[in-house]
């Protein structure tokens, strides 16, 4: 099989397309021909050689950790994904490939609604903010403030913080993205100095919830504005974390998180935007798509 791998860590020049042996599916397990597979900022560390807690990386290593596509073989014991079947999935590595062979218990079903694009970038952002936002406890009535909120994990959280009944949710982000944070039911506001007086002509009664995706200043300033540390999180900002006394937040995925994005998706109440799209011999290009740090939505490897 061809896929995107690097022999050495570096920029993005060391991603390059490889021939691997096709795997094969074991007990309790499925191989997928991979349609799409999302692009990450973990991805992209990963190839840098800035690898996640408990990941470990054998050269040569195909990065990615999302993927969608349709069932092709099915190890012992696996029921209910009959071969043909349209899955989202996920896996710590190896997702840039025309196959991945995974646990069953790390995919599901794939709407018919649902274009590959989108379902190759559902799995990490949607799962991160899912986690995210659950355990920072948003619900009925807070008002809450997400920093990064053009970007994929982001767009999911705004989402998911209205979906679960948030009365007010404010975005941070670059201000050619406002049109896009204003359509998925935020209220956007520039980066910058000043922020925490722009936030708080916003919500004089102040923010319940910060999740953080951006680190940095963003996350200096969300101490000002919300009272509770415990009820501010990020997933970019660690270090500075721990000086501030507020949360460092890691996606805990699984299927049962999965299936409810999915359902949200069902319902309307998830959409996932689609910045770029690169075929497989150009993922370098992805990823330095990714290293700009700018854009909204997700950028997507799709398959020949």
């Amino acid at each position: 099989m061809r896929a995107a791998a690097f022999t050495e860590y570096g920029s993005a020049e060391v991603l390059q397309t490889m021939e691997f042996d096709v795997p094969q599916a074991g007990a309790g397990e499925v191989r997928v021909r991979v349609k799409a597979a999302g692009v990450q900022p973990a991805d992209t560390a990963i190839r840098g050689g800035r690898s996640p807690r408990g990941v470990t990386v054998r050269l040569p290593q195909i990065p990615g950790n999302e993927f969608a596509g349709v069932v092709e073989q099915v190890g012992q014991g696996v029921t209910g994904f009959p071969i043909g079947s349209e899955v989202i999935g996920y896996k710590v590595l190896t997702c840039y490939a025309q196959y991945v062979v995974v646990s069953a218990d790390q995919i599901v079903a794939k709407p018919d609604s649902m274009p590959w694009d989108e379902a190759g970038a559902l799995s990490a952002s949607g799962q991160t903010a899912h986690t995210a936002l659950q355990e920072l406890r948003v619900g009925s009535g807070d008002t809450v403030l997400i920093h990064a909120a053009a970007g994929g994990v982001g767009s999911a959280a705004v989402q998911l913080a209205k979906a679960w009944g948030a009365s007010t949710v404010i975005g941070t982000a670059s201000e050619r993205n406002h049109d896009y944070v204003r359509s998925l039911g935020a209220i956007p506001v520039a980066y910058g100095d000043g922020l925490a007086e722009r936030v708080r002509a916003i919500a004089p009664g102040g923010i319940d919830a910060v999740l953080d995706a951006a680190g940095g200043d963003a996350l200096k300033v969300s101490v000002e504005l919300c009272q509770n540390r415990d009820r501010i999180g990020t997933i970019a900002g660690f270090d500075l974390a721990e000086q501030l006394g507020v949360r460092t937040i890691f996606s805990k995925r699984s299927a049962e998180r999965l299936a409810e994005l999915v359902e949200l998706y069902r319902k309307g109440k998830l959409r996932i935007a689609i910045r770029q799209t690169f075929p497989l011999d150009k993922a370098a290009d992805a990823h330095r798509e990714i290293e700009t740090g700018h854009g909204f939505g997700k950028v997507v490897i799709v398959m020949d």
